[in-house]
């Protein structure tokens, strides 16, 4: 596994702070995000996943807690779109240039307009993808948001 990741090397030219969580990814998991909490170890609320949507039809990124749902309705309304809905996976992988189960918010091939839910700054330290399947990144939500150009918002149903 690549410790250097687009997702690294944006965030080390934006003077981000960050520490390597590698753990063994199971693409069986039935949910990717909760696996990733359980191998590390850490709660499946301060471990954050990264999903790629379509707000009005125009490409949005979503990072909310691994263990939430996205609400479409608050999601929408957070980016002053009417509807939302999830990307297709292939679209995603071409948009971001990372595999599903591997997508950060730093280093995308695009910029698109990124929302975190609120529940972030609830923790001193969060865990985010760092852009393949199988390794995390840990930072401060603060951290995060600035570079991931991410508002804050409740996005959770």
């Amino acid at each position: 596994m690549s410790k250097t990741t687009p997702a690294t090397v944006a965030l080390t030219r934006a003077g981000v702070a960050f520490e390597l969580f590698p753990y063994d990814y199971d693409p069986d998991a039935p949910r990717v995000g909760l696996q990733a909490a359980e191998a590390l170890g850490w709660a499946p609320e301060q471990v954050f996943k990264t999903l790629m949507t379509l707000v009005d039809a125009k490409p949005a990124c979503v990072i909310v807690p691994s263990d939430c749902e996205v609400s479409m309705k608050k999601l929408a309304a957070a980016l002053g779109g009417k509807s939302a809905q999830m990307m297709k996976p292939a679209d995603a992988e071409r948009l971001t240039g990372y595999k599903v189960g591997g997508v950060s918010p730093f280093g995308q091939r695009k910029a698109v307009p990124t929302v975190m839910d609120e529940t972030a700054i609830l923790f001193d330290r969060i865990l985010i993808n760092g852009g393949q399947r199988g390794l995390l990144l840990g930072l401060t939500p603060d951290e995060a948001a600035r570079a991931a150009g991410a508002k804050l918002a409740d996005l959770t149903a």
